[in-house]
């Protein structure tokens, strides 16, 4: 589980981000990385991506995740969960670390959709 912190690099972004301070739910979705459940606050979305800050470690460059944003409860059926993948870390100051993610598809959990129903966005 490498530890890759980036520098900022040239614009990657098909999408116009908005400043949005929502919370997320962030699951490793690989099974050989440690479990964990990290709640941040974003700071800016948009419909391809998500990003955060964070004082959690081990977030890697190729990373996969389970999203759930925004989140607000275990039991909300209307979270919307996202698989996405770990595209920038960047080390801040003060012990955090920004995370960018691309949204990769929705993991719809709906009653009426068929078990294990995805959908790619």
């Amino acid at each position: 589980m490498p530890d890759e912190i980036e520098p900022q690099s040239a614009e990657k972004r098909h999408a116009r981000r908005a400043k949005i301070a929502k919370p997320l739910r962030v699951r490793p979705s690989e099974p050989r990385d440690e479990h964990f459940e990290d709640l941040p606050v974003s700071v800016n979305a948009s419909k391809e991506g998500i990003f955060f800050q964070t004082r959690r470690k081990g977030y890697y460059k190729g990373m996969r995740v389970f999203v759930t944003f925004p989140f607000t409860s275990q039991h909300d059926p209307m979270n919307c969960e996202y698989v996405a993948e770990v595209v920038r870390v960047e080390d801040l100051p003060n012990n955090r670390y920004g995370v960018a993610l691309h949204l990769l598809m929705t993991v719809n959990y709906s009653a009426g959709a068929p078990p294990g129903s995805v959908t790619r966005t």
